[in-house]
């Protein structure tokens, strides 16, 4: 190293110089010693880098120092924040997937504050089960003899092909080996339980003696896959659980239906494509299913099982499903959300099928009281327009599926609409929204109604800062 750079590192300030400088500003003061000492850490590391590589001269401290400030601006004291949703994707997994209703913060809040009955029986003042706070419930909903829970699907059907086929065959139709996000596979999670995969039929084309001839007497599971996050279209067929069961029962052997994303309404009054219900599912006959409780049932992250005591009771005693339980919080929300169906307020309280019901007008006219919170000097700046796009529902559920929506879209241009979209994400709170046809689109059908005026604040902020 020259002597001359070596110099120019020497007079950077110290972190103790910074931490002095920052002392009273207002910005950093929620934040704890420790992190701001990192962040001025990072700043001072950053610098040096930018000193060596580019030959410049070291900044200033007042200039490092407002660094820090504004990536303490940025970052929070919290890494976990709420952001808005402007996407136009309901079940945005990135985004922390389903809202909890008003009924279910408050269950939560209530449970947290305070200690509960998770398990005990207060009539017996006796050890009770954590499921029995929405056992009853899920067997009301869906006809089915007994329910478990545990903390998300994939673990619901690793726990059942652990519990009932561990060492030996299952049967699935090759047309039904799906992945889910983060690339978990089917067969991998059948891999981890022990089972040993059997595949029939063909990519588009399963049929019931498939499954008849693929049966032999280390066949312990008949397994269906609803192919919840894609289709397959076109020359096509697969097997119904109904056939599937009939199967099962001929042969004596468990038949299991993994629904992925799950629902007990049906939505095509909505104009939504058919999606089977869980009591279908449960009518059908089938041994056991099970589905998300985040995704279209709108609760929190969960894998729900229910179907024939007898299997349930298995999965209960299993030592996995200790390792698999799930804690008060999600009992909590679970039970609100399900009390609502059972209420029959769910279209109205659950936000992820308010939101996949909402009427385009509504939509439409969340849009525009944004645009009209927005000075004529911003809308100009940013080249703010209403614009009608689709929506997704995302969350691997209802693929197919586009929801007419209202999009504000802003930037003039492709390096506009980028330079918008960072800003938005740096801000408090963070707004994420989608780049098409080179401009920022913000999807008003994900956008909530308490947040038309945060958003407007937000836009004429990084108009400003632009």
């Amino acid at each position: 190293m020259s002597a001359d750079r070596a110099a120019a590192l020497r007079s950077l300030p110290s972190v103790d110089q910074l931490l002095r400088r920052l002392a009273d500003q207002e910005e950093v003061r929620g934040l704890t010693r420790a992190r701001l000492t990192a962040l001025v850490r990072e700043a001072l590391g950053q610098e040096r880098t930018r000193v060596l590589e580019e030959r410049a001269a070291p900044a200033a401290a007042e200039t490092l120092a407002a660094r820090v400030v504004e990536r303490a601006r940025q970052a929070g004291p919290f890494s976990l924040r709420p952001v808005i949703n402007a996407q136009g994707v309901v079940l945005h997994t990135n985004l922390g997937r389903a809202l909890m209703s008003p009924l279910a913060l408050e269950r939560l809040g209530a449970v947290a504050a305070a200690y509960s009955n998770l398990e005990l029986d207060l009539a017996r003042k006796e050890r009770g089960s954590r499921y029995s706070h929405v056992e009853a419930l899920l067997q009301r909903l869906t006809g089915a003899e007994d329910a478990l829970v545990v903390n998300n699907n994939a673990a619901a059907v690793l726990l059942a092909l652990e519990t009932l086929a561990h060492g030996r065959e299952v049967i699935v139709s090759r047309g039904e080996l799906i992945e889910i996000g983060g690339e978990f596979r089917i067969p991998d999670i059948m891999l981890r339980s022990g089972a040993t995969l059997r595949e029939v039929g063909a990519t588009n084309r399963t049929h019931v003696r498939d499954y008849a001839d693929a049966i032999t007497p280390d066949t312990a599971l008949l397994l269906k896959v609803h192919t919840s996050n894609y289709r397959v279209v076109g020359f096509t067929a697969d097997v119904s659980s109904r056939e599937l069961v009939e199967l099962g029962r001929e042969r004596g052997i468990p038949v299991m239906e993994d629904l992925g994303s799950g629902s007990l309404i049906d939505l095509r009054p909505w104009g939504f494509p058919y999606e089977p219900t869980v009591q279908e599912t449960v009518a059908s006959g089938v041994d056991l299913a099970s589905f998300s409780g985040d995704k279209l049932l709108g609760g929190p992250q969960a894998g729900i099982v229910v179907g024939r005591r007898a299997i349930v009771s298995r999965l209960q005693k299993n030592p996995w499903n200790r390792a698999l339980r799930i804690d008060k919080f999600t009992i909590a929300a679970l039970e609100a959300t399900l009390y609502a169906y059972e209420a029959g307020t769910a279209l109205q309280t659950v936000p992820t099928l308010a939101m996949l019901t909402e009427p385009l007008a509504a939509v439409r006219s969340r849009a525009r009281r944004v645009v009209r919170r927005l000075s004529a000097g911003v809308r100009e700046r940013l080249g703010a327009s209403l614009v009608d796009d689709l929506a997704k529902v995302g969350g691997g559920a209802l693929p197919t599926v586009e929801l007419p929506t209202v999009a504000l879209a802003v930037g003039t241009n492709a390096e506009a609409a980028m330079r918008l979209d960072e800003a938005l994400r740096v801000g408090d709170p963070p707004v994420v929204g989608r780049i098409t046809h080179d401009r920022l689109f913000l999807d008003c059908r994900t956008v909530l109604p308490a947040q038309v005026s945060i958003l407007a604040r937000a836009l004429t902020a990084a108009a400003a800062r632009l």
